[in-house]
């Protein structure tokens, strides 16, 4: 993997940790149909940088495209009657709350890790709850399964990079082959959406940076 200007994206891959503690997001999944990171450096130190991801309300993360995808995401479930309200908060420090989704782990002042099970490629999606420690053994035909986190790392003397990385894999054949069809459409808006979430705790962090000063 390598890592560049606008982050790394890498597909159809099994990675491991090579003289570095397994991070929580390789333990939850290990292998992956595909997996996609974006990168920034944050004028913060690491804790500071951490303490914003974790309090980032995720729903309050928007840009023009951002707004118009997820209209387009849910519109046919409300054409069907079954649009459900929005949660009021999305913050993954706090249990996460939303059907499908939960908190996975969390290493204080490294990463945190949250996840879901479901059918994420139909129109409507379906969610499955699953209890944290059946997470990374659910494997019941037709499911896939998305884990994401934050991480940080200093950079130099006084900055942090800051990582957001998403990994899917799915628990058959049938189902792969639904993923990687819906994955092909909507990769580009998962990445934007991950820039703009980035781009908003690095600008808490920093903010919290001068309050400090």
């Amino acid at each position: 993997m390598t890592l560049g200007p606008g982050g790394t994206r890498t597909d159809n891959r099994t990675m491991s940790t090579v003289g570095a503690k397994r991070m929580l997001i390789e333990s939850a999944v290990p292998t992956f149909d595909a997996m996609i990171t974006e990168h920034v450096v944050v004028a913060a130190d690491p804790p500071t940088t951490f303490r914003a991801a974790r309090a980032l309300d995720l729903l309050t993360v928007r840009t023009p495209l951002i707004t118009a995808s997820m209209w387009i995401r849910v519109l046919p479930a409300r054409l069907l009657g079954k649009a459900a309200p929005s949660p009021p908060r999305l913050v993954m420090a706090e249990k996460v709350g939303l059907p499908g989704w939960l908190l996975l782990g969390e290493q204080p002042n490294r990463e945190i890790a949250f996840g879901a099970v479901g059918r994420f490629w139909r129109p409507v999606i379906e969610w499955r709850d699953v209890a944290p420690a059946d997470f990374v053994g659910f494997a019941e035909p037709g499911w896939g399964k998305i884990a994401a986190n934050f991480s940080v790392a200093r950079y130099g003397a006084s900055h942090t990079l800051l990582s957001y990385q998403c990994r899917t894999t799915t628990t058959d054949a049938g189902a792969r082959r639904s993923f990687m069809r819906y994955w092909w459409l909507i990769r580009p808006f998962v990445a934007h959406i991950m820039r703009a979430t980035l781009s908003a705790i690095k600008a808490d962090g920093e903010a919290a940076r001068d309050r400090s000063r």
